[in-house]
């Protein structure tokens, strides 16, 4: 039997590793366009949030919020639009008052609100675990509310280094998860309690490239 593989379970020792103290993600990806929200989402984020009152909008791993900040000068006054990311805008500088930028990790952050759009734009290749992230993000949804986030099945495999993407998949499907091959998303419609049958371990950030051809981590669960 394959050896356990030297893992990284601690939240702030991996965040430290260059692979995902990444202060290049989403940097200059804006709201609709050739590099936008819209285009890696396949849809376009107002559209999701057209008609609601008080609209509001979750983007994790937002990098500089350039989206966000485009969607605010679009949207009502009452919008409710908050961007967690680990860097944060660089430099730091003011946002409209609809825009809430928290700089910190998407591991332990937990919003006081539910929100209609929850999104995360190839945000997860630089998480450890993953599939808590997703688990949490779907109790994070409104009613009837709509979570896309990019997940590569690759990414997430035993302690021994054996690929997990087929039971992982099969999990998320059974909790009301949809899966694009092709895209590389993962969306899930209305918000719930979930509970995957998967015991985090650790996560490895010398994995190498992932489908992005960028480094990323892989996720490792008993």
């Amino acid at each position: 039997m394959p050896e356990p593989l030297p893992l990284i379970s601690a939240p702030a020792e991996l965040e430290r590793s260059p692979v995902v103290a990444n202060n290049t993600m989403n940097r200059e990806r804006g709201l609709t366009g050739v590099n936008s929200y819209a285009r890696e989402l396949g849809l376009d984020p107002l559209d999701q949030l057209a008609g609601r009152p008080a609209p509001s909008w979750l983007d994790l791993c937002s990098g500089e919020g350039r989206a966000l900040r485009e969607a605010a000068a679009r949207l009502p006054a009452d919008a409710i639009l908050t961007g967690v990311d680990l860097v944060g805008p660089l430099p730091p500088r003011p946002a409209p008052p609809t825009v809430e930028e928290i700089t910190g990790s998407v591991w332990s952050w937990t919003p006081s609100r539910t929100y209609d759009l929850i999104t995360c734009v190839h945000g997860l290749h630089y998480v450890g675990d993953q599939l808590g992230v997703l688990a949490r993000a779907a109790g994070w949804l409104a009613a009837d509310g709509l979570l896309v986030a990019h997940f590569d099945p690759a990414s997430v495999r035993r302690t021994d280094g054996t690929p997990a993407a087929r039971p992982v998949l099969a999990a998320l499907r059974a909790a009301g998860f949809a899966y694009s091959a092709r895209h590389h998303r993962l969306s899930l419609r209305g918000g719930r309690r979930i509970a995957l049958p998967f015991r985090y371990a650790g996560a490895d950030p010398a994995a190498g490239p992932n489908y992005t051809g960028q480094p990323a981590v892989t996720s490792h669960y008993r």
